[in-house]
């Protein structure tokens, strides 16, 4: 049996650390809510068997576990040098064009014409996560001459950036778009996003989706901050980025920029997953650093659904470490008043809407009457997102006949879904919630549930019944 006593989510990535049953299995007991599969990286063969082996752990643990497939994106790098890599001086300058014979100190591949084509004089490359600073000194037709500002070397296929730049290429590659149909043919219940600039990003992945899996766009480019509104209207999800975007973007500004869109995404009832460089110490360090441990606490103190592991669990020396000390960082963190309060003063407002004014109504009478937890049933997940995003101290049970939504809802705050087959009716739905809050170990006997529905039963977006039961 596994029993969380925090609400805030872990989402862990595999790799090499971690591929066989035995890694997988002790990540999900150390406190692994759900799994992403990085197709930056890995075989198709080495996804599903990763795959099987999560779906072999959901049945023996009866325990629907999520699965997010995060697409590469549009990986900007430059070619490869004679030796290797290159030392680099201030002021020296260095050639970008398009041959793809292996550089030197006076010249290197740039192998996106896109690129070439849109810089202009002035603009800065920044290369290696920013540890190399470039300006743009000279423009021709197929190349591009910079002066190094800062950094000692360049190695071989190193990613850059291009700060305040809107590249007029798609956030989907043709490697993507396999990569897309391999992750759906698998069962994957995210499509993670990568490079997403403008809304027709997401509008074009939406599509190709076609609803077997939920879109979660990745924020990395100030771009598509500045169109967060319309990409929420079209996504699922949001993972925060902040490896990529605090490239991007002044590093003083990302604190800010996180504590933003962690309230914004929220506000709008949709999961939100902060993630990159959390732990990164730990990829070769049992411990984390004391600032590691405090941006991983503020993270849970912005009010996040959920922190990501990267690295640390897929290639690093202490994968199960980092799941451990996770766990305590949230649970310890959600036992502080102060993050009580904090919670309980930023409920969101019911909207105008029947559905949503009978789930901010749950959480109210739950709190009131000190309730075991609260009970969802719902078809499409709408209603367990709705209860999500008021931060309720305790868990949400939801009951759903869609195995997918159950998974999918494993990022979202507090919701514990649980896939059932065998109930009609609502009275059926009371029964069957209070046996399950016993064997969950989600309530005991004189605790209160406060239950929500729809009737008619089982109808999409129809909630407005709500109910208080006793397990007896």
């Amino acid at each position: 049996m596994i029993n969380r006593t925090r609400n805030t989510k872990i989402l862990a990535t595999l790799g090499p650390a971690s591929s066989d049953k035995d890694t997988i299995r002790k990540l999900f007991e150390a406190g692994v809510d759900l799994f992403r599969l990085n197709f930056s990286h890995g075989s198709a063969a080495d996804h599903k068997a990763r795959m099987d082996i999560i779906r072999e752990l959901e049945k023996e643990f009866d325990r629907p576990i999520g699965v997010v497939a995060d697409m590469q994106g549009p990986k900007l790098r430059v070619g490869k040098f004679k030796g290797g890599k290159i030392s680099l001086k201030e002021g020296m300058k260095i050639r970008f064009d398009l041959d793809a014979a292996e550089g030197d100190e006076t010249r290197v591949q740039l192998p996106h014409p896109e690129v070439i084509q849109t810089l202009v004089k002035g603009q800065n490359i920044l290369l290696d996560d920013g540890k190399v600073r470039i300006e743009i000194v000279e423009k021709g037709e197929d190349y591009l001459i910079g002066k190094v500002i800062a950094g000692q070397t360049l190695s071989n296929n190193k990613g850059f950036n291009l700060p305040g730049i809107q590249l007029p290429i798609s956030a989907l590659t043709d490697k993507d778009r396999k990569d897309l149909v391999t992750a759906l043919n698998l069962g994957a219940d995210w499509i993670a996003q990568s490079f997403v600039q403008k809304a027709e990003d997401a509008a074009e992945a939406k599509k190709l989706i076609g609803g077997r899996a939920a879109l979660m766009i990745k924020l990395e480019k100030p771009s598509a901050l500045d169109c967060l509104d319309e990409l929420l209207d079209i996504a699922d999800g949001v993972m925060l980025a902040r490896g990529d975007l605090g490239v991007e973007i002044p590093p003083e500004d990302v604190p800010a920029v996180q504590k933003h869109v962690v309230q914004k995404v929220r506000a709008k009832g949709k999961p939100i997953v902060v993630a990159t460089q959390m732990l990164e110490s730990m990829i070769e360090s049992p411990a984390p650093t004391r600032a590691e441990a405090s941006d991983v606490a503020n993270a849970v103190y912005d009010g996040t659904d959920a922190v990501m592991l990267s690295a640390e669990t897929a290639a690093g020396k202490y994968p199960l470490e980092s799941v451990s000390i996770m766990n305590k960082i949230l649970t310890k963190v959600e036992q502080d008043n102060l993050y009580r309060k904090m919670m309980e003063a930023s409920h969101i407002d019911a909207e105008d809407d029947p559905s949503d004014a009978i789930t901010v109504a749950a959480e109210q009478v739950a709190r009131d009457i000190r309730a075991a937890c609260i009970v969802n049933y719902t078809t499409s997940g709408s209603t367990a997102l709705r209860t999500a995003r008021q931060r309720p101290p305790r868990p949400i049970m939801c009951l759903t006949q869609n195995l997918h939504v159950a998974r999918r809802l494993s990022v979202s705050y507090g919701v514990r879904g649980i896939h059932v087959t065998d109930v009609d009716s609502f009275a059926e739905t009371v029964e069957r919630a209070i046996g399950l809050a016993v064997e969950k170990e989600m309530g005991k006997p004189g605790q209160s549930l406060v239950l929500t529905a729809g009737v008619p039963f089982g109808t999409p977006g129809s909630t407005n019944v709500l109910r208080v039961a006793w397990i007896k």
